[in-house]
């Protein structure tokens, strides 16, 4: 199994970017109802994970490559169809010479998504069998994770399994994989919160955080933040280090802020 070419996840990385900002930057874009973003994820997740009649994936003797985008999954209808879709609609509009299909791998928020609002969406496995059974001989596997973590590595090891139902299998890095990719996530995070930047504003940026050794993306996004010269931007996450407690402490010692801007880094 090889790695995709990096024009892919370039592609992804900005629209993962835009994605995010716009995920944390509300005022940014129009009100959307729950009962449009419902209306809008019913429309698009079926289109996507509809299954073909069986006489056509017996006539395709090949089916057109396929990039296939594997997500954590949320069962925020509004959100998704701003971060999961805003991805693969830049994917699907990059790469018009390939199929698009979707997966999450999180098997609780997929039969919530079901139980709930009748949206079926596949899980990675669902997905590799149902690409195997339309013919699909090439597939790229683009992840929207934000880091080499458990859940990366689980996808690594579930393709690496059923790699033989395909002629060419690539996978593509996860978003900070490089250190131009830490540039370049530095760059469009300060850019998006340049407004804030007043030096009595501190801007807080969260993720998830992990047990994994993959964590450490972290700190080193804080380091490059603070060797770029913003000062006032700040990394911590939920679940591990640096803990909220951490960026409290950060930013109490700084002693000029008058306010906390707080956006999302997952």
């Amino acid at each position: 199994m090889r790695k995709t070419a990096k024009n892919l996840t370039a592609a992804v990385l900005a629209a993962a970017m835009g994605a995010m900002m716009l995920a944390g930057c509300g005022s940014s874009q129009p009100a959307q109802t729950e009962a449009a973003a419902e209306t809008e994820a019913a429309a698009e997740t079926a289109a996507e994970s509809a299954e073909p009649a069986a006489e056509s994936r017996e006539a395709a003797a090949e089916a057109a490559p396929e990039i296939l985008v594997v997500s954590f999954g949320t069962s925020y209808n509004s959100s998704r169809s701003i971060t999961i879709g805003g991805i693969e609609s830049t994917i699907r509009e990059t790469f018009p010479e390939y199929t698009l299909r979707r997966a999450f791998t999180a098997q609780t928020i997929i039969d919530k998504l079901k139980d709930r609002d009748g949206i079926v969406i596949d899980n990675v496995e669902e997905a590799l069998d149902r690409a195997a059974d339309e013919g699909v001989k090439t597939l790229i596997v683009q992840p929207t994770h934000l880091m080499n973590g458990f859940e990366y590595t689980d996808l690594k090891e579930l393709l690496e399994e059923n790699q033989d139902k395909f002629d060419k299998v690539a996978l593509a890095d996860p978003l900070l994989t490089t250190d131009e990719d830490y540039q370049a996530v530095a760059q469009a995070m300060t850019a998006v919160t340049a407004e804030y930047d007043d030096g009595e504003t501190a801007i807080v940026f969260m993720g998830h955080g992990t047990e994994a050794e993959s964590n450490a993306v972290y700190g080193k996004m804080q380091e490059v933040l603070a060797g770029a010269g913003f000062e006032n931007y700040y990394v911590g996450t939920v679940e591990a280090t640096p803990t909220v407690e951490d960026v409290l402490s950060a930013v109490k010692e700084k002693g000029t802020y008058k306010k906390v801007v707080l956006r999302p880094m997952m």
